[in-house]
């Protein structure tokens, strides 16, 4: 693939601008007649263009107008001629209309005012390659598995990025199934209007009923012979009453056999005990998220309780279906944990859509590309000059620490930054004003591409999303680009949609859409710190400023994607319904801490290909489709996928190296991995000479197997009646008996684990595998060092209780930290190096 420039990166944004016409022509044949059509080039030209050939010059221009309705929507000539017919005025052919000019210009004041298509049913497109995939493997594995048992109730993953168009796909599956009752679930109610418009806007689902809590209605009152979709919130359907019974208006879903259960917006283990949480609300969802993910016990403890056996769904949401449907943009821990085994999922990643972009240009240059409104993602990092850093740095290598440098106190009128005289300063930054900063440039000679100051950024920064930390932050920020001495921000309408003023969910929307209008004339920053970076389309955003810590990939990229939603004017002129406009070709992603951005980037990478050996070759394929141009205070430059884990894995502190070896992904401590230690007398032995073992007394993996089993008998006794006193008091301790020794057993497992990179250093070998040093080259310094057998660790590597996947990623990071460092200092480790050996696979070195 060709590689982009810097100039190929920061290209100029097209623009167009749809319009509606109408003319006439002065005629006996097309008296009392107008012409009504679109495009988006000059209509004198246009109109001009269609009558030559016919050499008709009496015409005249009635009308030339915006297709653009007051939310930013747009509409086409299609849809004013289907309002005149409507109000019974006749097409006499083609786009000829018998009406006046005064009947034209009402039905554009009502399209413009909120007359919207709604259970129209007008659209027909059909299903794009992947998503027929989706459907054909998902369908097929539905019913392998009712081949095997007629009453499996089969689970199956879309890891799809958003724009896959998860909503149209999954009724095209429960169209395919035969479906006739389909429940949605979501955390995120924001998404119901995508699920009620596909299912009321296609040909395809003609007769199909949409219920929900917001569409009102009695469902038990729906047509049965008809399919019937219901839409409903995990808050509303697991909600209860005081009495702790469910909620009245619920009983019917409960009653009620599913054909179809599809869980939107689903993370792993959201429903567990440990992130019921999540239930409380929206707008702090990612900050907890993020501060539990901080801590490292509190992190080993949550993949410990997320490695208990995956209980049915019918424990949370007690209901009857045939199968079930999850989809998410972001299942990595899903994914690693094995939740889902290889042939539930099907994979539809932001690289994959790219691929299929530039694959269909390259083959069909001349036809419509179904991937073309796909805007390609581009990061810019910028490091912050010195003074800024020294009031606000983390970690041992300085990070920004964007959460303390925004850090604000107050809400409404009454916030303010902390660092109010410094975030003043980078607001000069971003704007190329920064009196140090220029005198810089002078001496480099260039002018650095500052997002609110170069000319090829600025038309993709006309509607922006800055994702701060918290409600206060976005307050201050609002109060500060308002005050006076701010006057070039004035331009903007900022929009604050945090804290409970902005409405919950959906209700954050409306301002939004109403400062951004059709986005051609206005210009708008959007300030949030959780709110709209899930289930909502701006179309019109095409840049998001990251102005906040966030430390998980999915968390980070989920935002980011709000502003790859496609800006795309279809049947531009018209006359041909392939042809489109694109407005939004690619979208830019800005970040102020590049270390901790490039992390993100290359865990993402990695965390989209788990079984690419080499992590190089993982990140390379999505920068190929995902540039990274990176300020280094002085110039620009080009990131390439070497660069980039330079940057995330040499950059980083060596207290996150050794984490990786502290990790709970490591080691495997679930009942079927202990229950084959348990029935291998060989693995038995080897366990017990793991050092402090024994202090964990005799039998404790039967222990931990037989009480997990009690607790789940004891919680199916509990759907059917009520505990005794006696029967709850055991099942609290017989779970949190369970609970603790599992735990001591996984500390036991990753003590050994964090022993490795002591062998590792000690070892002189590089180019060989790891598996291969501990086997055949030195296996009396790996006792030595670790205390077990080769023979031990062979068995219980084969027997899972180690996580070979996170070895290889483990190893790759201390090889490459152990390099770089010593490359600085002008060391070369080992001469003629040509590869590093990871545990079970060895990569090519640059």
């Amino acid at each position: 693939m060709h590689k982009p420039t810097i100039d190929d990166i920061l290209s100029p944004k097209p623009e167009a601008r749809p319009r509606i016409y109408a003319y006439s022509i002065a005629d006996g044949a097309h008296e009392g007649l107008l012409k009504v059509g679109q495009t988006t080039r000059d209509v004198k030209r246009r109109v001009a263009e269609q009558l030559r050939t016919a050499a008709i010059t009496n015409f005249r221009i009635e009308l030339d107008e915006p297709a653009e309705r007051d939310d930013g929507t747009i509409f086409t000539d299609h849809e004013v001629r289907a309002a005149l017919i409507r109000k019974g005025i006749e097409n006499t052919s083609l786009e000829w209309m018998r009406c006046t000019l005064a009947d034209v210009h009402t039905v554009l004041t009502e399209l413009r005012t909120g007359l919207r298509f709604s259970g129209t049913h007008h659209q027909t497109f059909p299903m794009r390659r992947e998503q027929a995939e989706a459907v054909r493997q998902t369908h097929a594995y539905y019913h392998s598995r009712w081949e095997e048992d007629m009453h499996a109730v089969p689970r199956f993953l879309w890891n799809a990025k958003m724009r896959f168009g998860k909503t149209f796909t999954s009724y095209q599956l429960a169209k395919k199934m035969g479906a006739k009752r389909v429940l949605v679930v979501t955390f995120k109610p924001a998404v119901e209007d995508a699920w009620q418009s596909d299912l009321e806007n296609h040909a395809d689902f003609d007769g199909w009923q949409y219920l929900s809590v917001k569409t009102g209605g009695d469902p038990t009152q729906i047509d049965r012979n008809k399919p019937v979709v219901y839409f409903g919130s995990f808050q509303d359907l697991l909600g209860r009453d005081a009495r702790g019974n469910i909620k009245a208006k619920n009983e019917w879903l409960h009653t009620e056999n599913w054909d179809l259960v599809v869980f939107d917006e689903y993370h792993f283990g959201a429903w567990r005990e440990t992130a019921k949480e999540l239930f409380a609300g929206e707008e702090d969802e990612i900050a907890r998220e993020e501060a539990r993910l901080e801590d490292a016990k509190k992190l080993k403890d949550r993949i410990a309780d997320l490695q208990e056996p995956l209980e049915p769904e019918t424990e949370f949401l007690p209901i009857t279906t045939k199968a079930y449907l999850y989809l998410s943009g972001t299942p990595f821990k899903a994914l690693s944990t094995g939740e889902f085994i290889e042939e539930q999922i099907f994979n539809w990643t932001y690289t994959d859509e790219q691929r299929a972009k530039a694959a269909f240009a390259a083959a069909h240059p001349d036809q419509w590309n179904p991937y073309g409104s796909l805007p390609q993602m581009r990061l810019l990092t910028y490091q912050m000059p010195d003074e800024l850093l020294a009031i606000a740095s983390a970690g041992e290598f300085d990070e920004f620490d964007l959460n303390e440098f925004f850090a604000a106190t107050g809400t409404g009128s009454k916030a303010q930054f902390k660092h109010k005289s410094d975030v003043q300063k980078w607001l000069d930054i971003i704007r190329g004003q920064y009196a140090p900063g220029a005198v810089d440039s002078l001496k480099t000679g260039t002018r650095p591409p500052f997002p609110y100051s170069d000319v090829r950024l600025l038309p993709y920064l006309q509607h922006s999303f800055w994702f701060l930390p918290n409600v206060a932050a976005c307050h201050a920020m609002e109060n500060l680009l308002t005050e006076r001495q701010n006057t070039f921000w004035h331009e903007y309408k900022v929009i604050s949609a945090a804290g409970a003023s902005a409405g919950i969910g959906l209700e954050a929307l409306p301002p939004v859409r109403r400062a951004i209008g059709s986005g051609f004339d206005s210009k708008s920053i959007t300030l949030s710190c959780g709110k709209l970076t899930t289930g909502v389309t701006v179309k019109q955003w095409s840049s998001i400023l990251m102005l906040r810590n966030l430390k998980s990939p999915e968390t980070y990229f989920q935002a980011a994607f709000r502003v790859q939603s496609p800006w795309s004017i279809k049947n531009p002129n018209g006359d041909n319904p392939h042809e489109e406009e694109i407005l939004k070709p690619v979208c830019f992603m800005f970040d102020f801490a590049p270390t901790r951005a490039l992390r993100q980037l290359s865990e993402y990478g990695i965390g989209l290909s788990p079984n690419e050996a080499n992590p190089e070759n993982a990140v390379k394929e999505l920068v190929s489709f995902l540039p990274v141009l990176a300020y280094d205070g002085a110039n620009m430059y080009q990131v390439d996928a070497g660069g980039i884990l330079d940057i995330a894995m040499a950059g980083t502190s060596a207290t996150l190296l050794a984490r990786k070896w502290e990790s709970a992904l490591l080691v495997n401590v679930d009942n079927e991995t202990l229950r084959k230690i348990m029935d291998n007398p060989e693995a038995m032995a080897a366990v017990e000479r793991i050092e402090g073992w024994r202090a964990l007394g005799d039998n404790v993996i039967e222990t931990i197997i037989n009480k997990s089993e009690k607790v789940k008998d004891l919680k199916a006794k509990a759907k059917e009646r009520d505990l005794t006193p006696k029967e709850k008091k055991e099942l609290s301790a017989e779970e949190k008996e369970y609970k603790s020794a599992r735990k001591l057993v996984q500390e036991k497992l990753i003590k050994f684990a964090t022993r490795i990179p002591a062998f590792m250093y000690l070892t002189d070998f590089r180019e060989n595998t790891l598996q291969d040093v501990i086997t055949k080259l030195e296996p009396e310094l790996f006792r030595t060092v670790t205390g077990l057998t080769v023979q031990d660790f062979h068995l219980l590597v084969r027997l899972k209780v180690f996580n070979t996947e996170q070895m290889n990623q483990a190893v790759f990071a201390f090889r490459r930290y152990e390099d770089a460092s010593l490359n600085y200092t002008g060391i070369d480790s080992h001469e003629g190096l040509s590869s590093y050996g990871l545990y079970n696979t060895v990569v090519a070195r640059e």
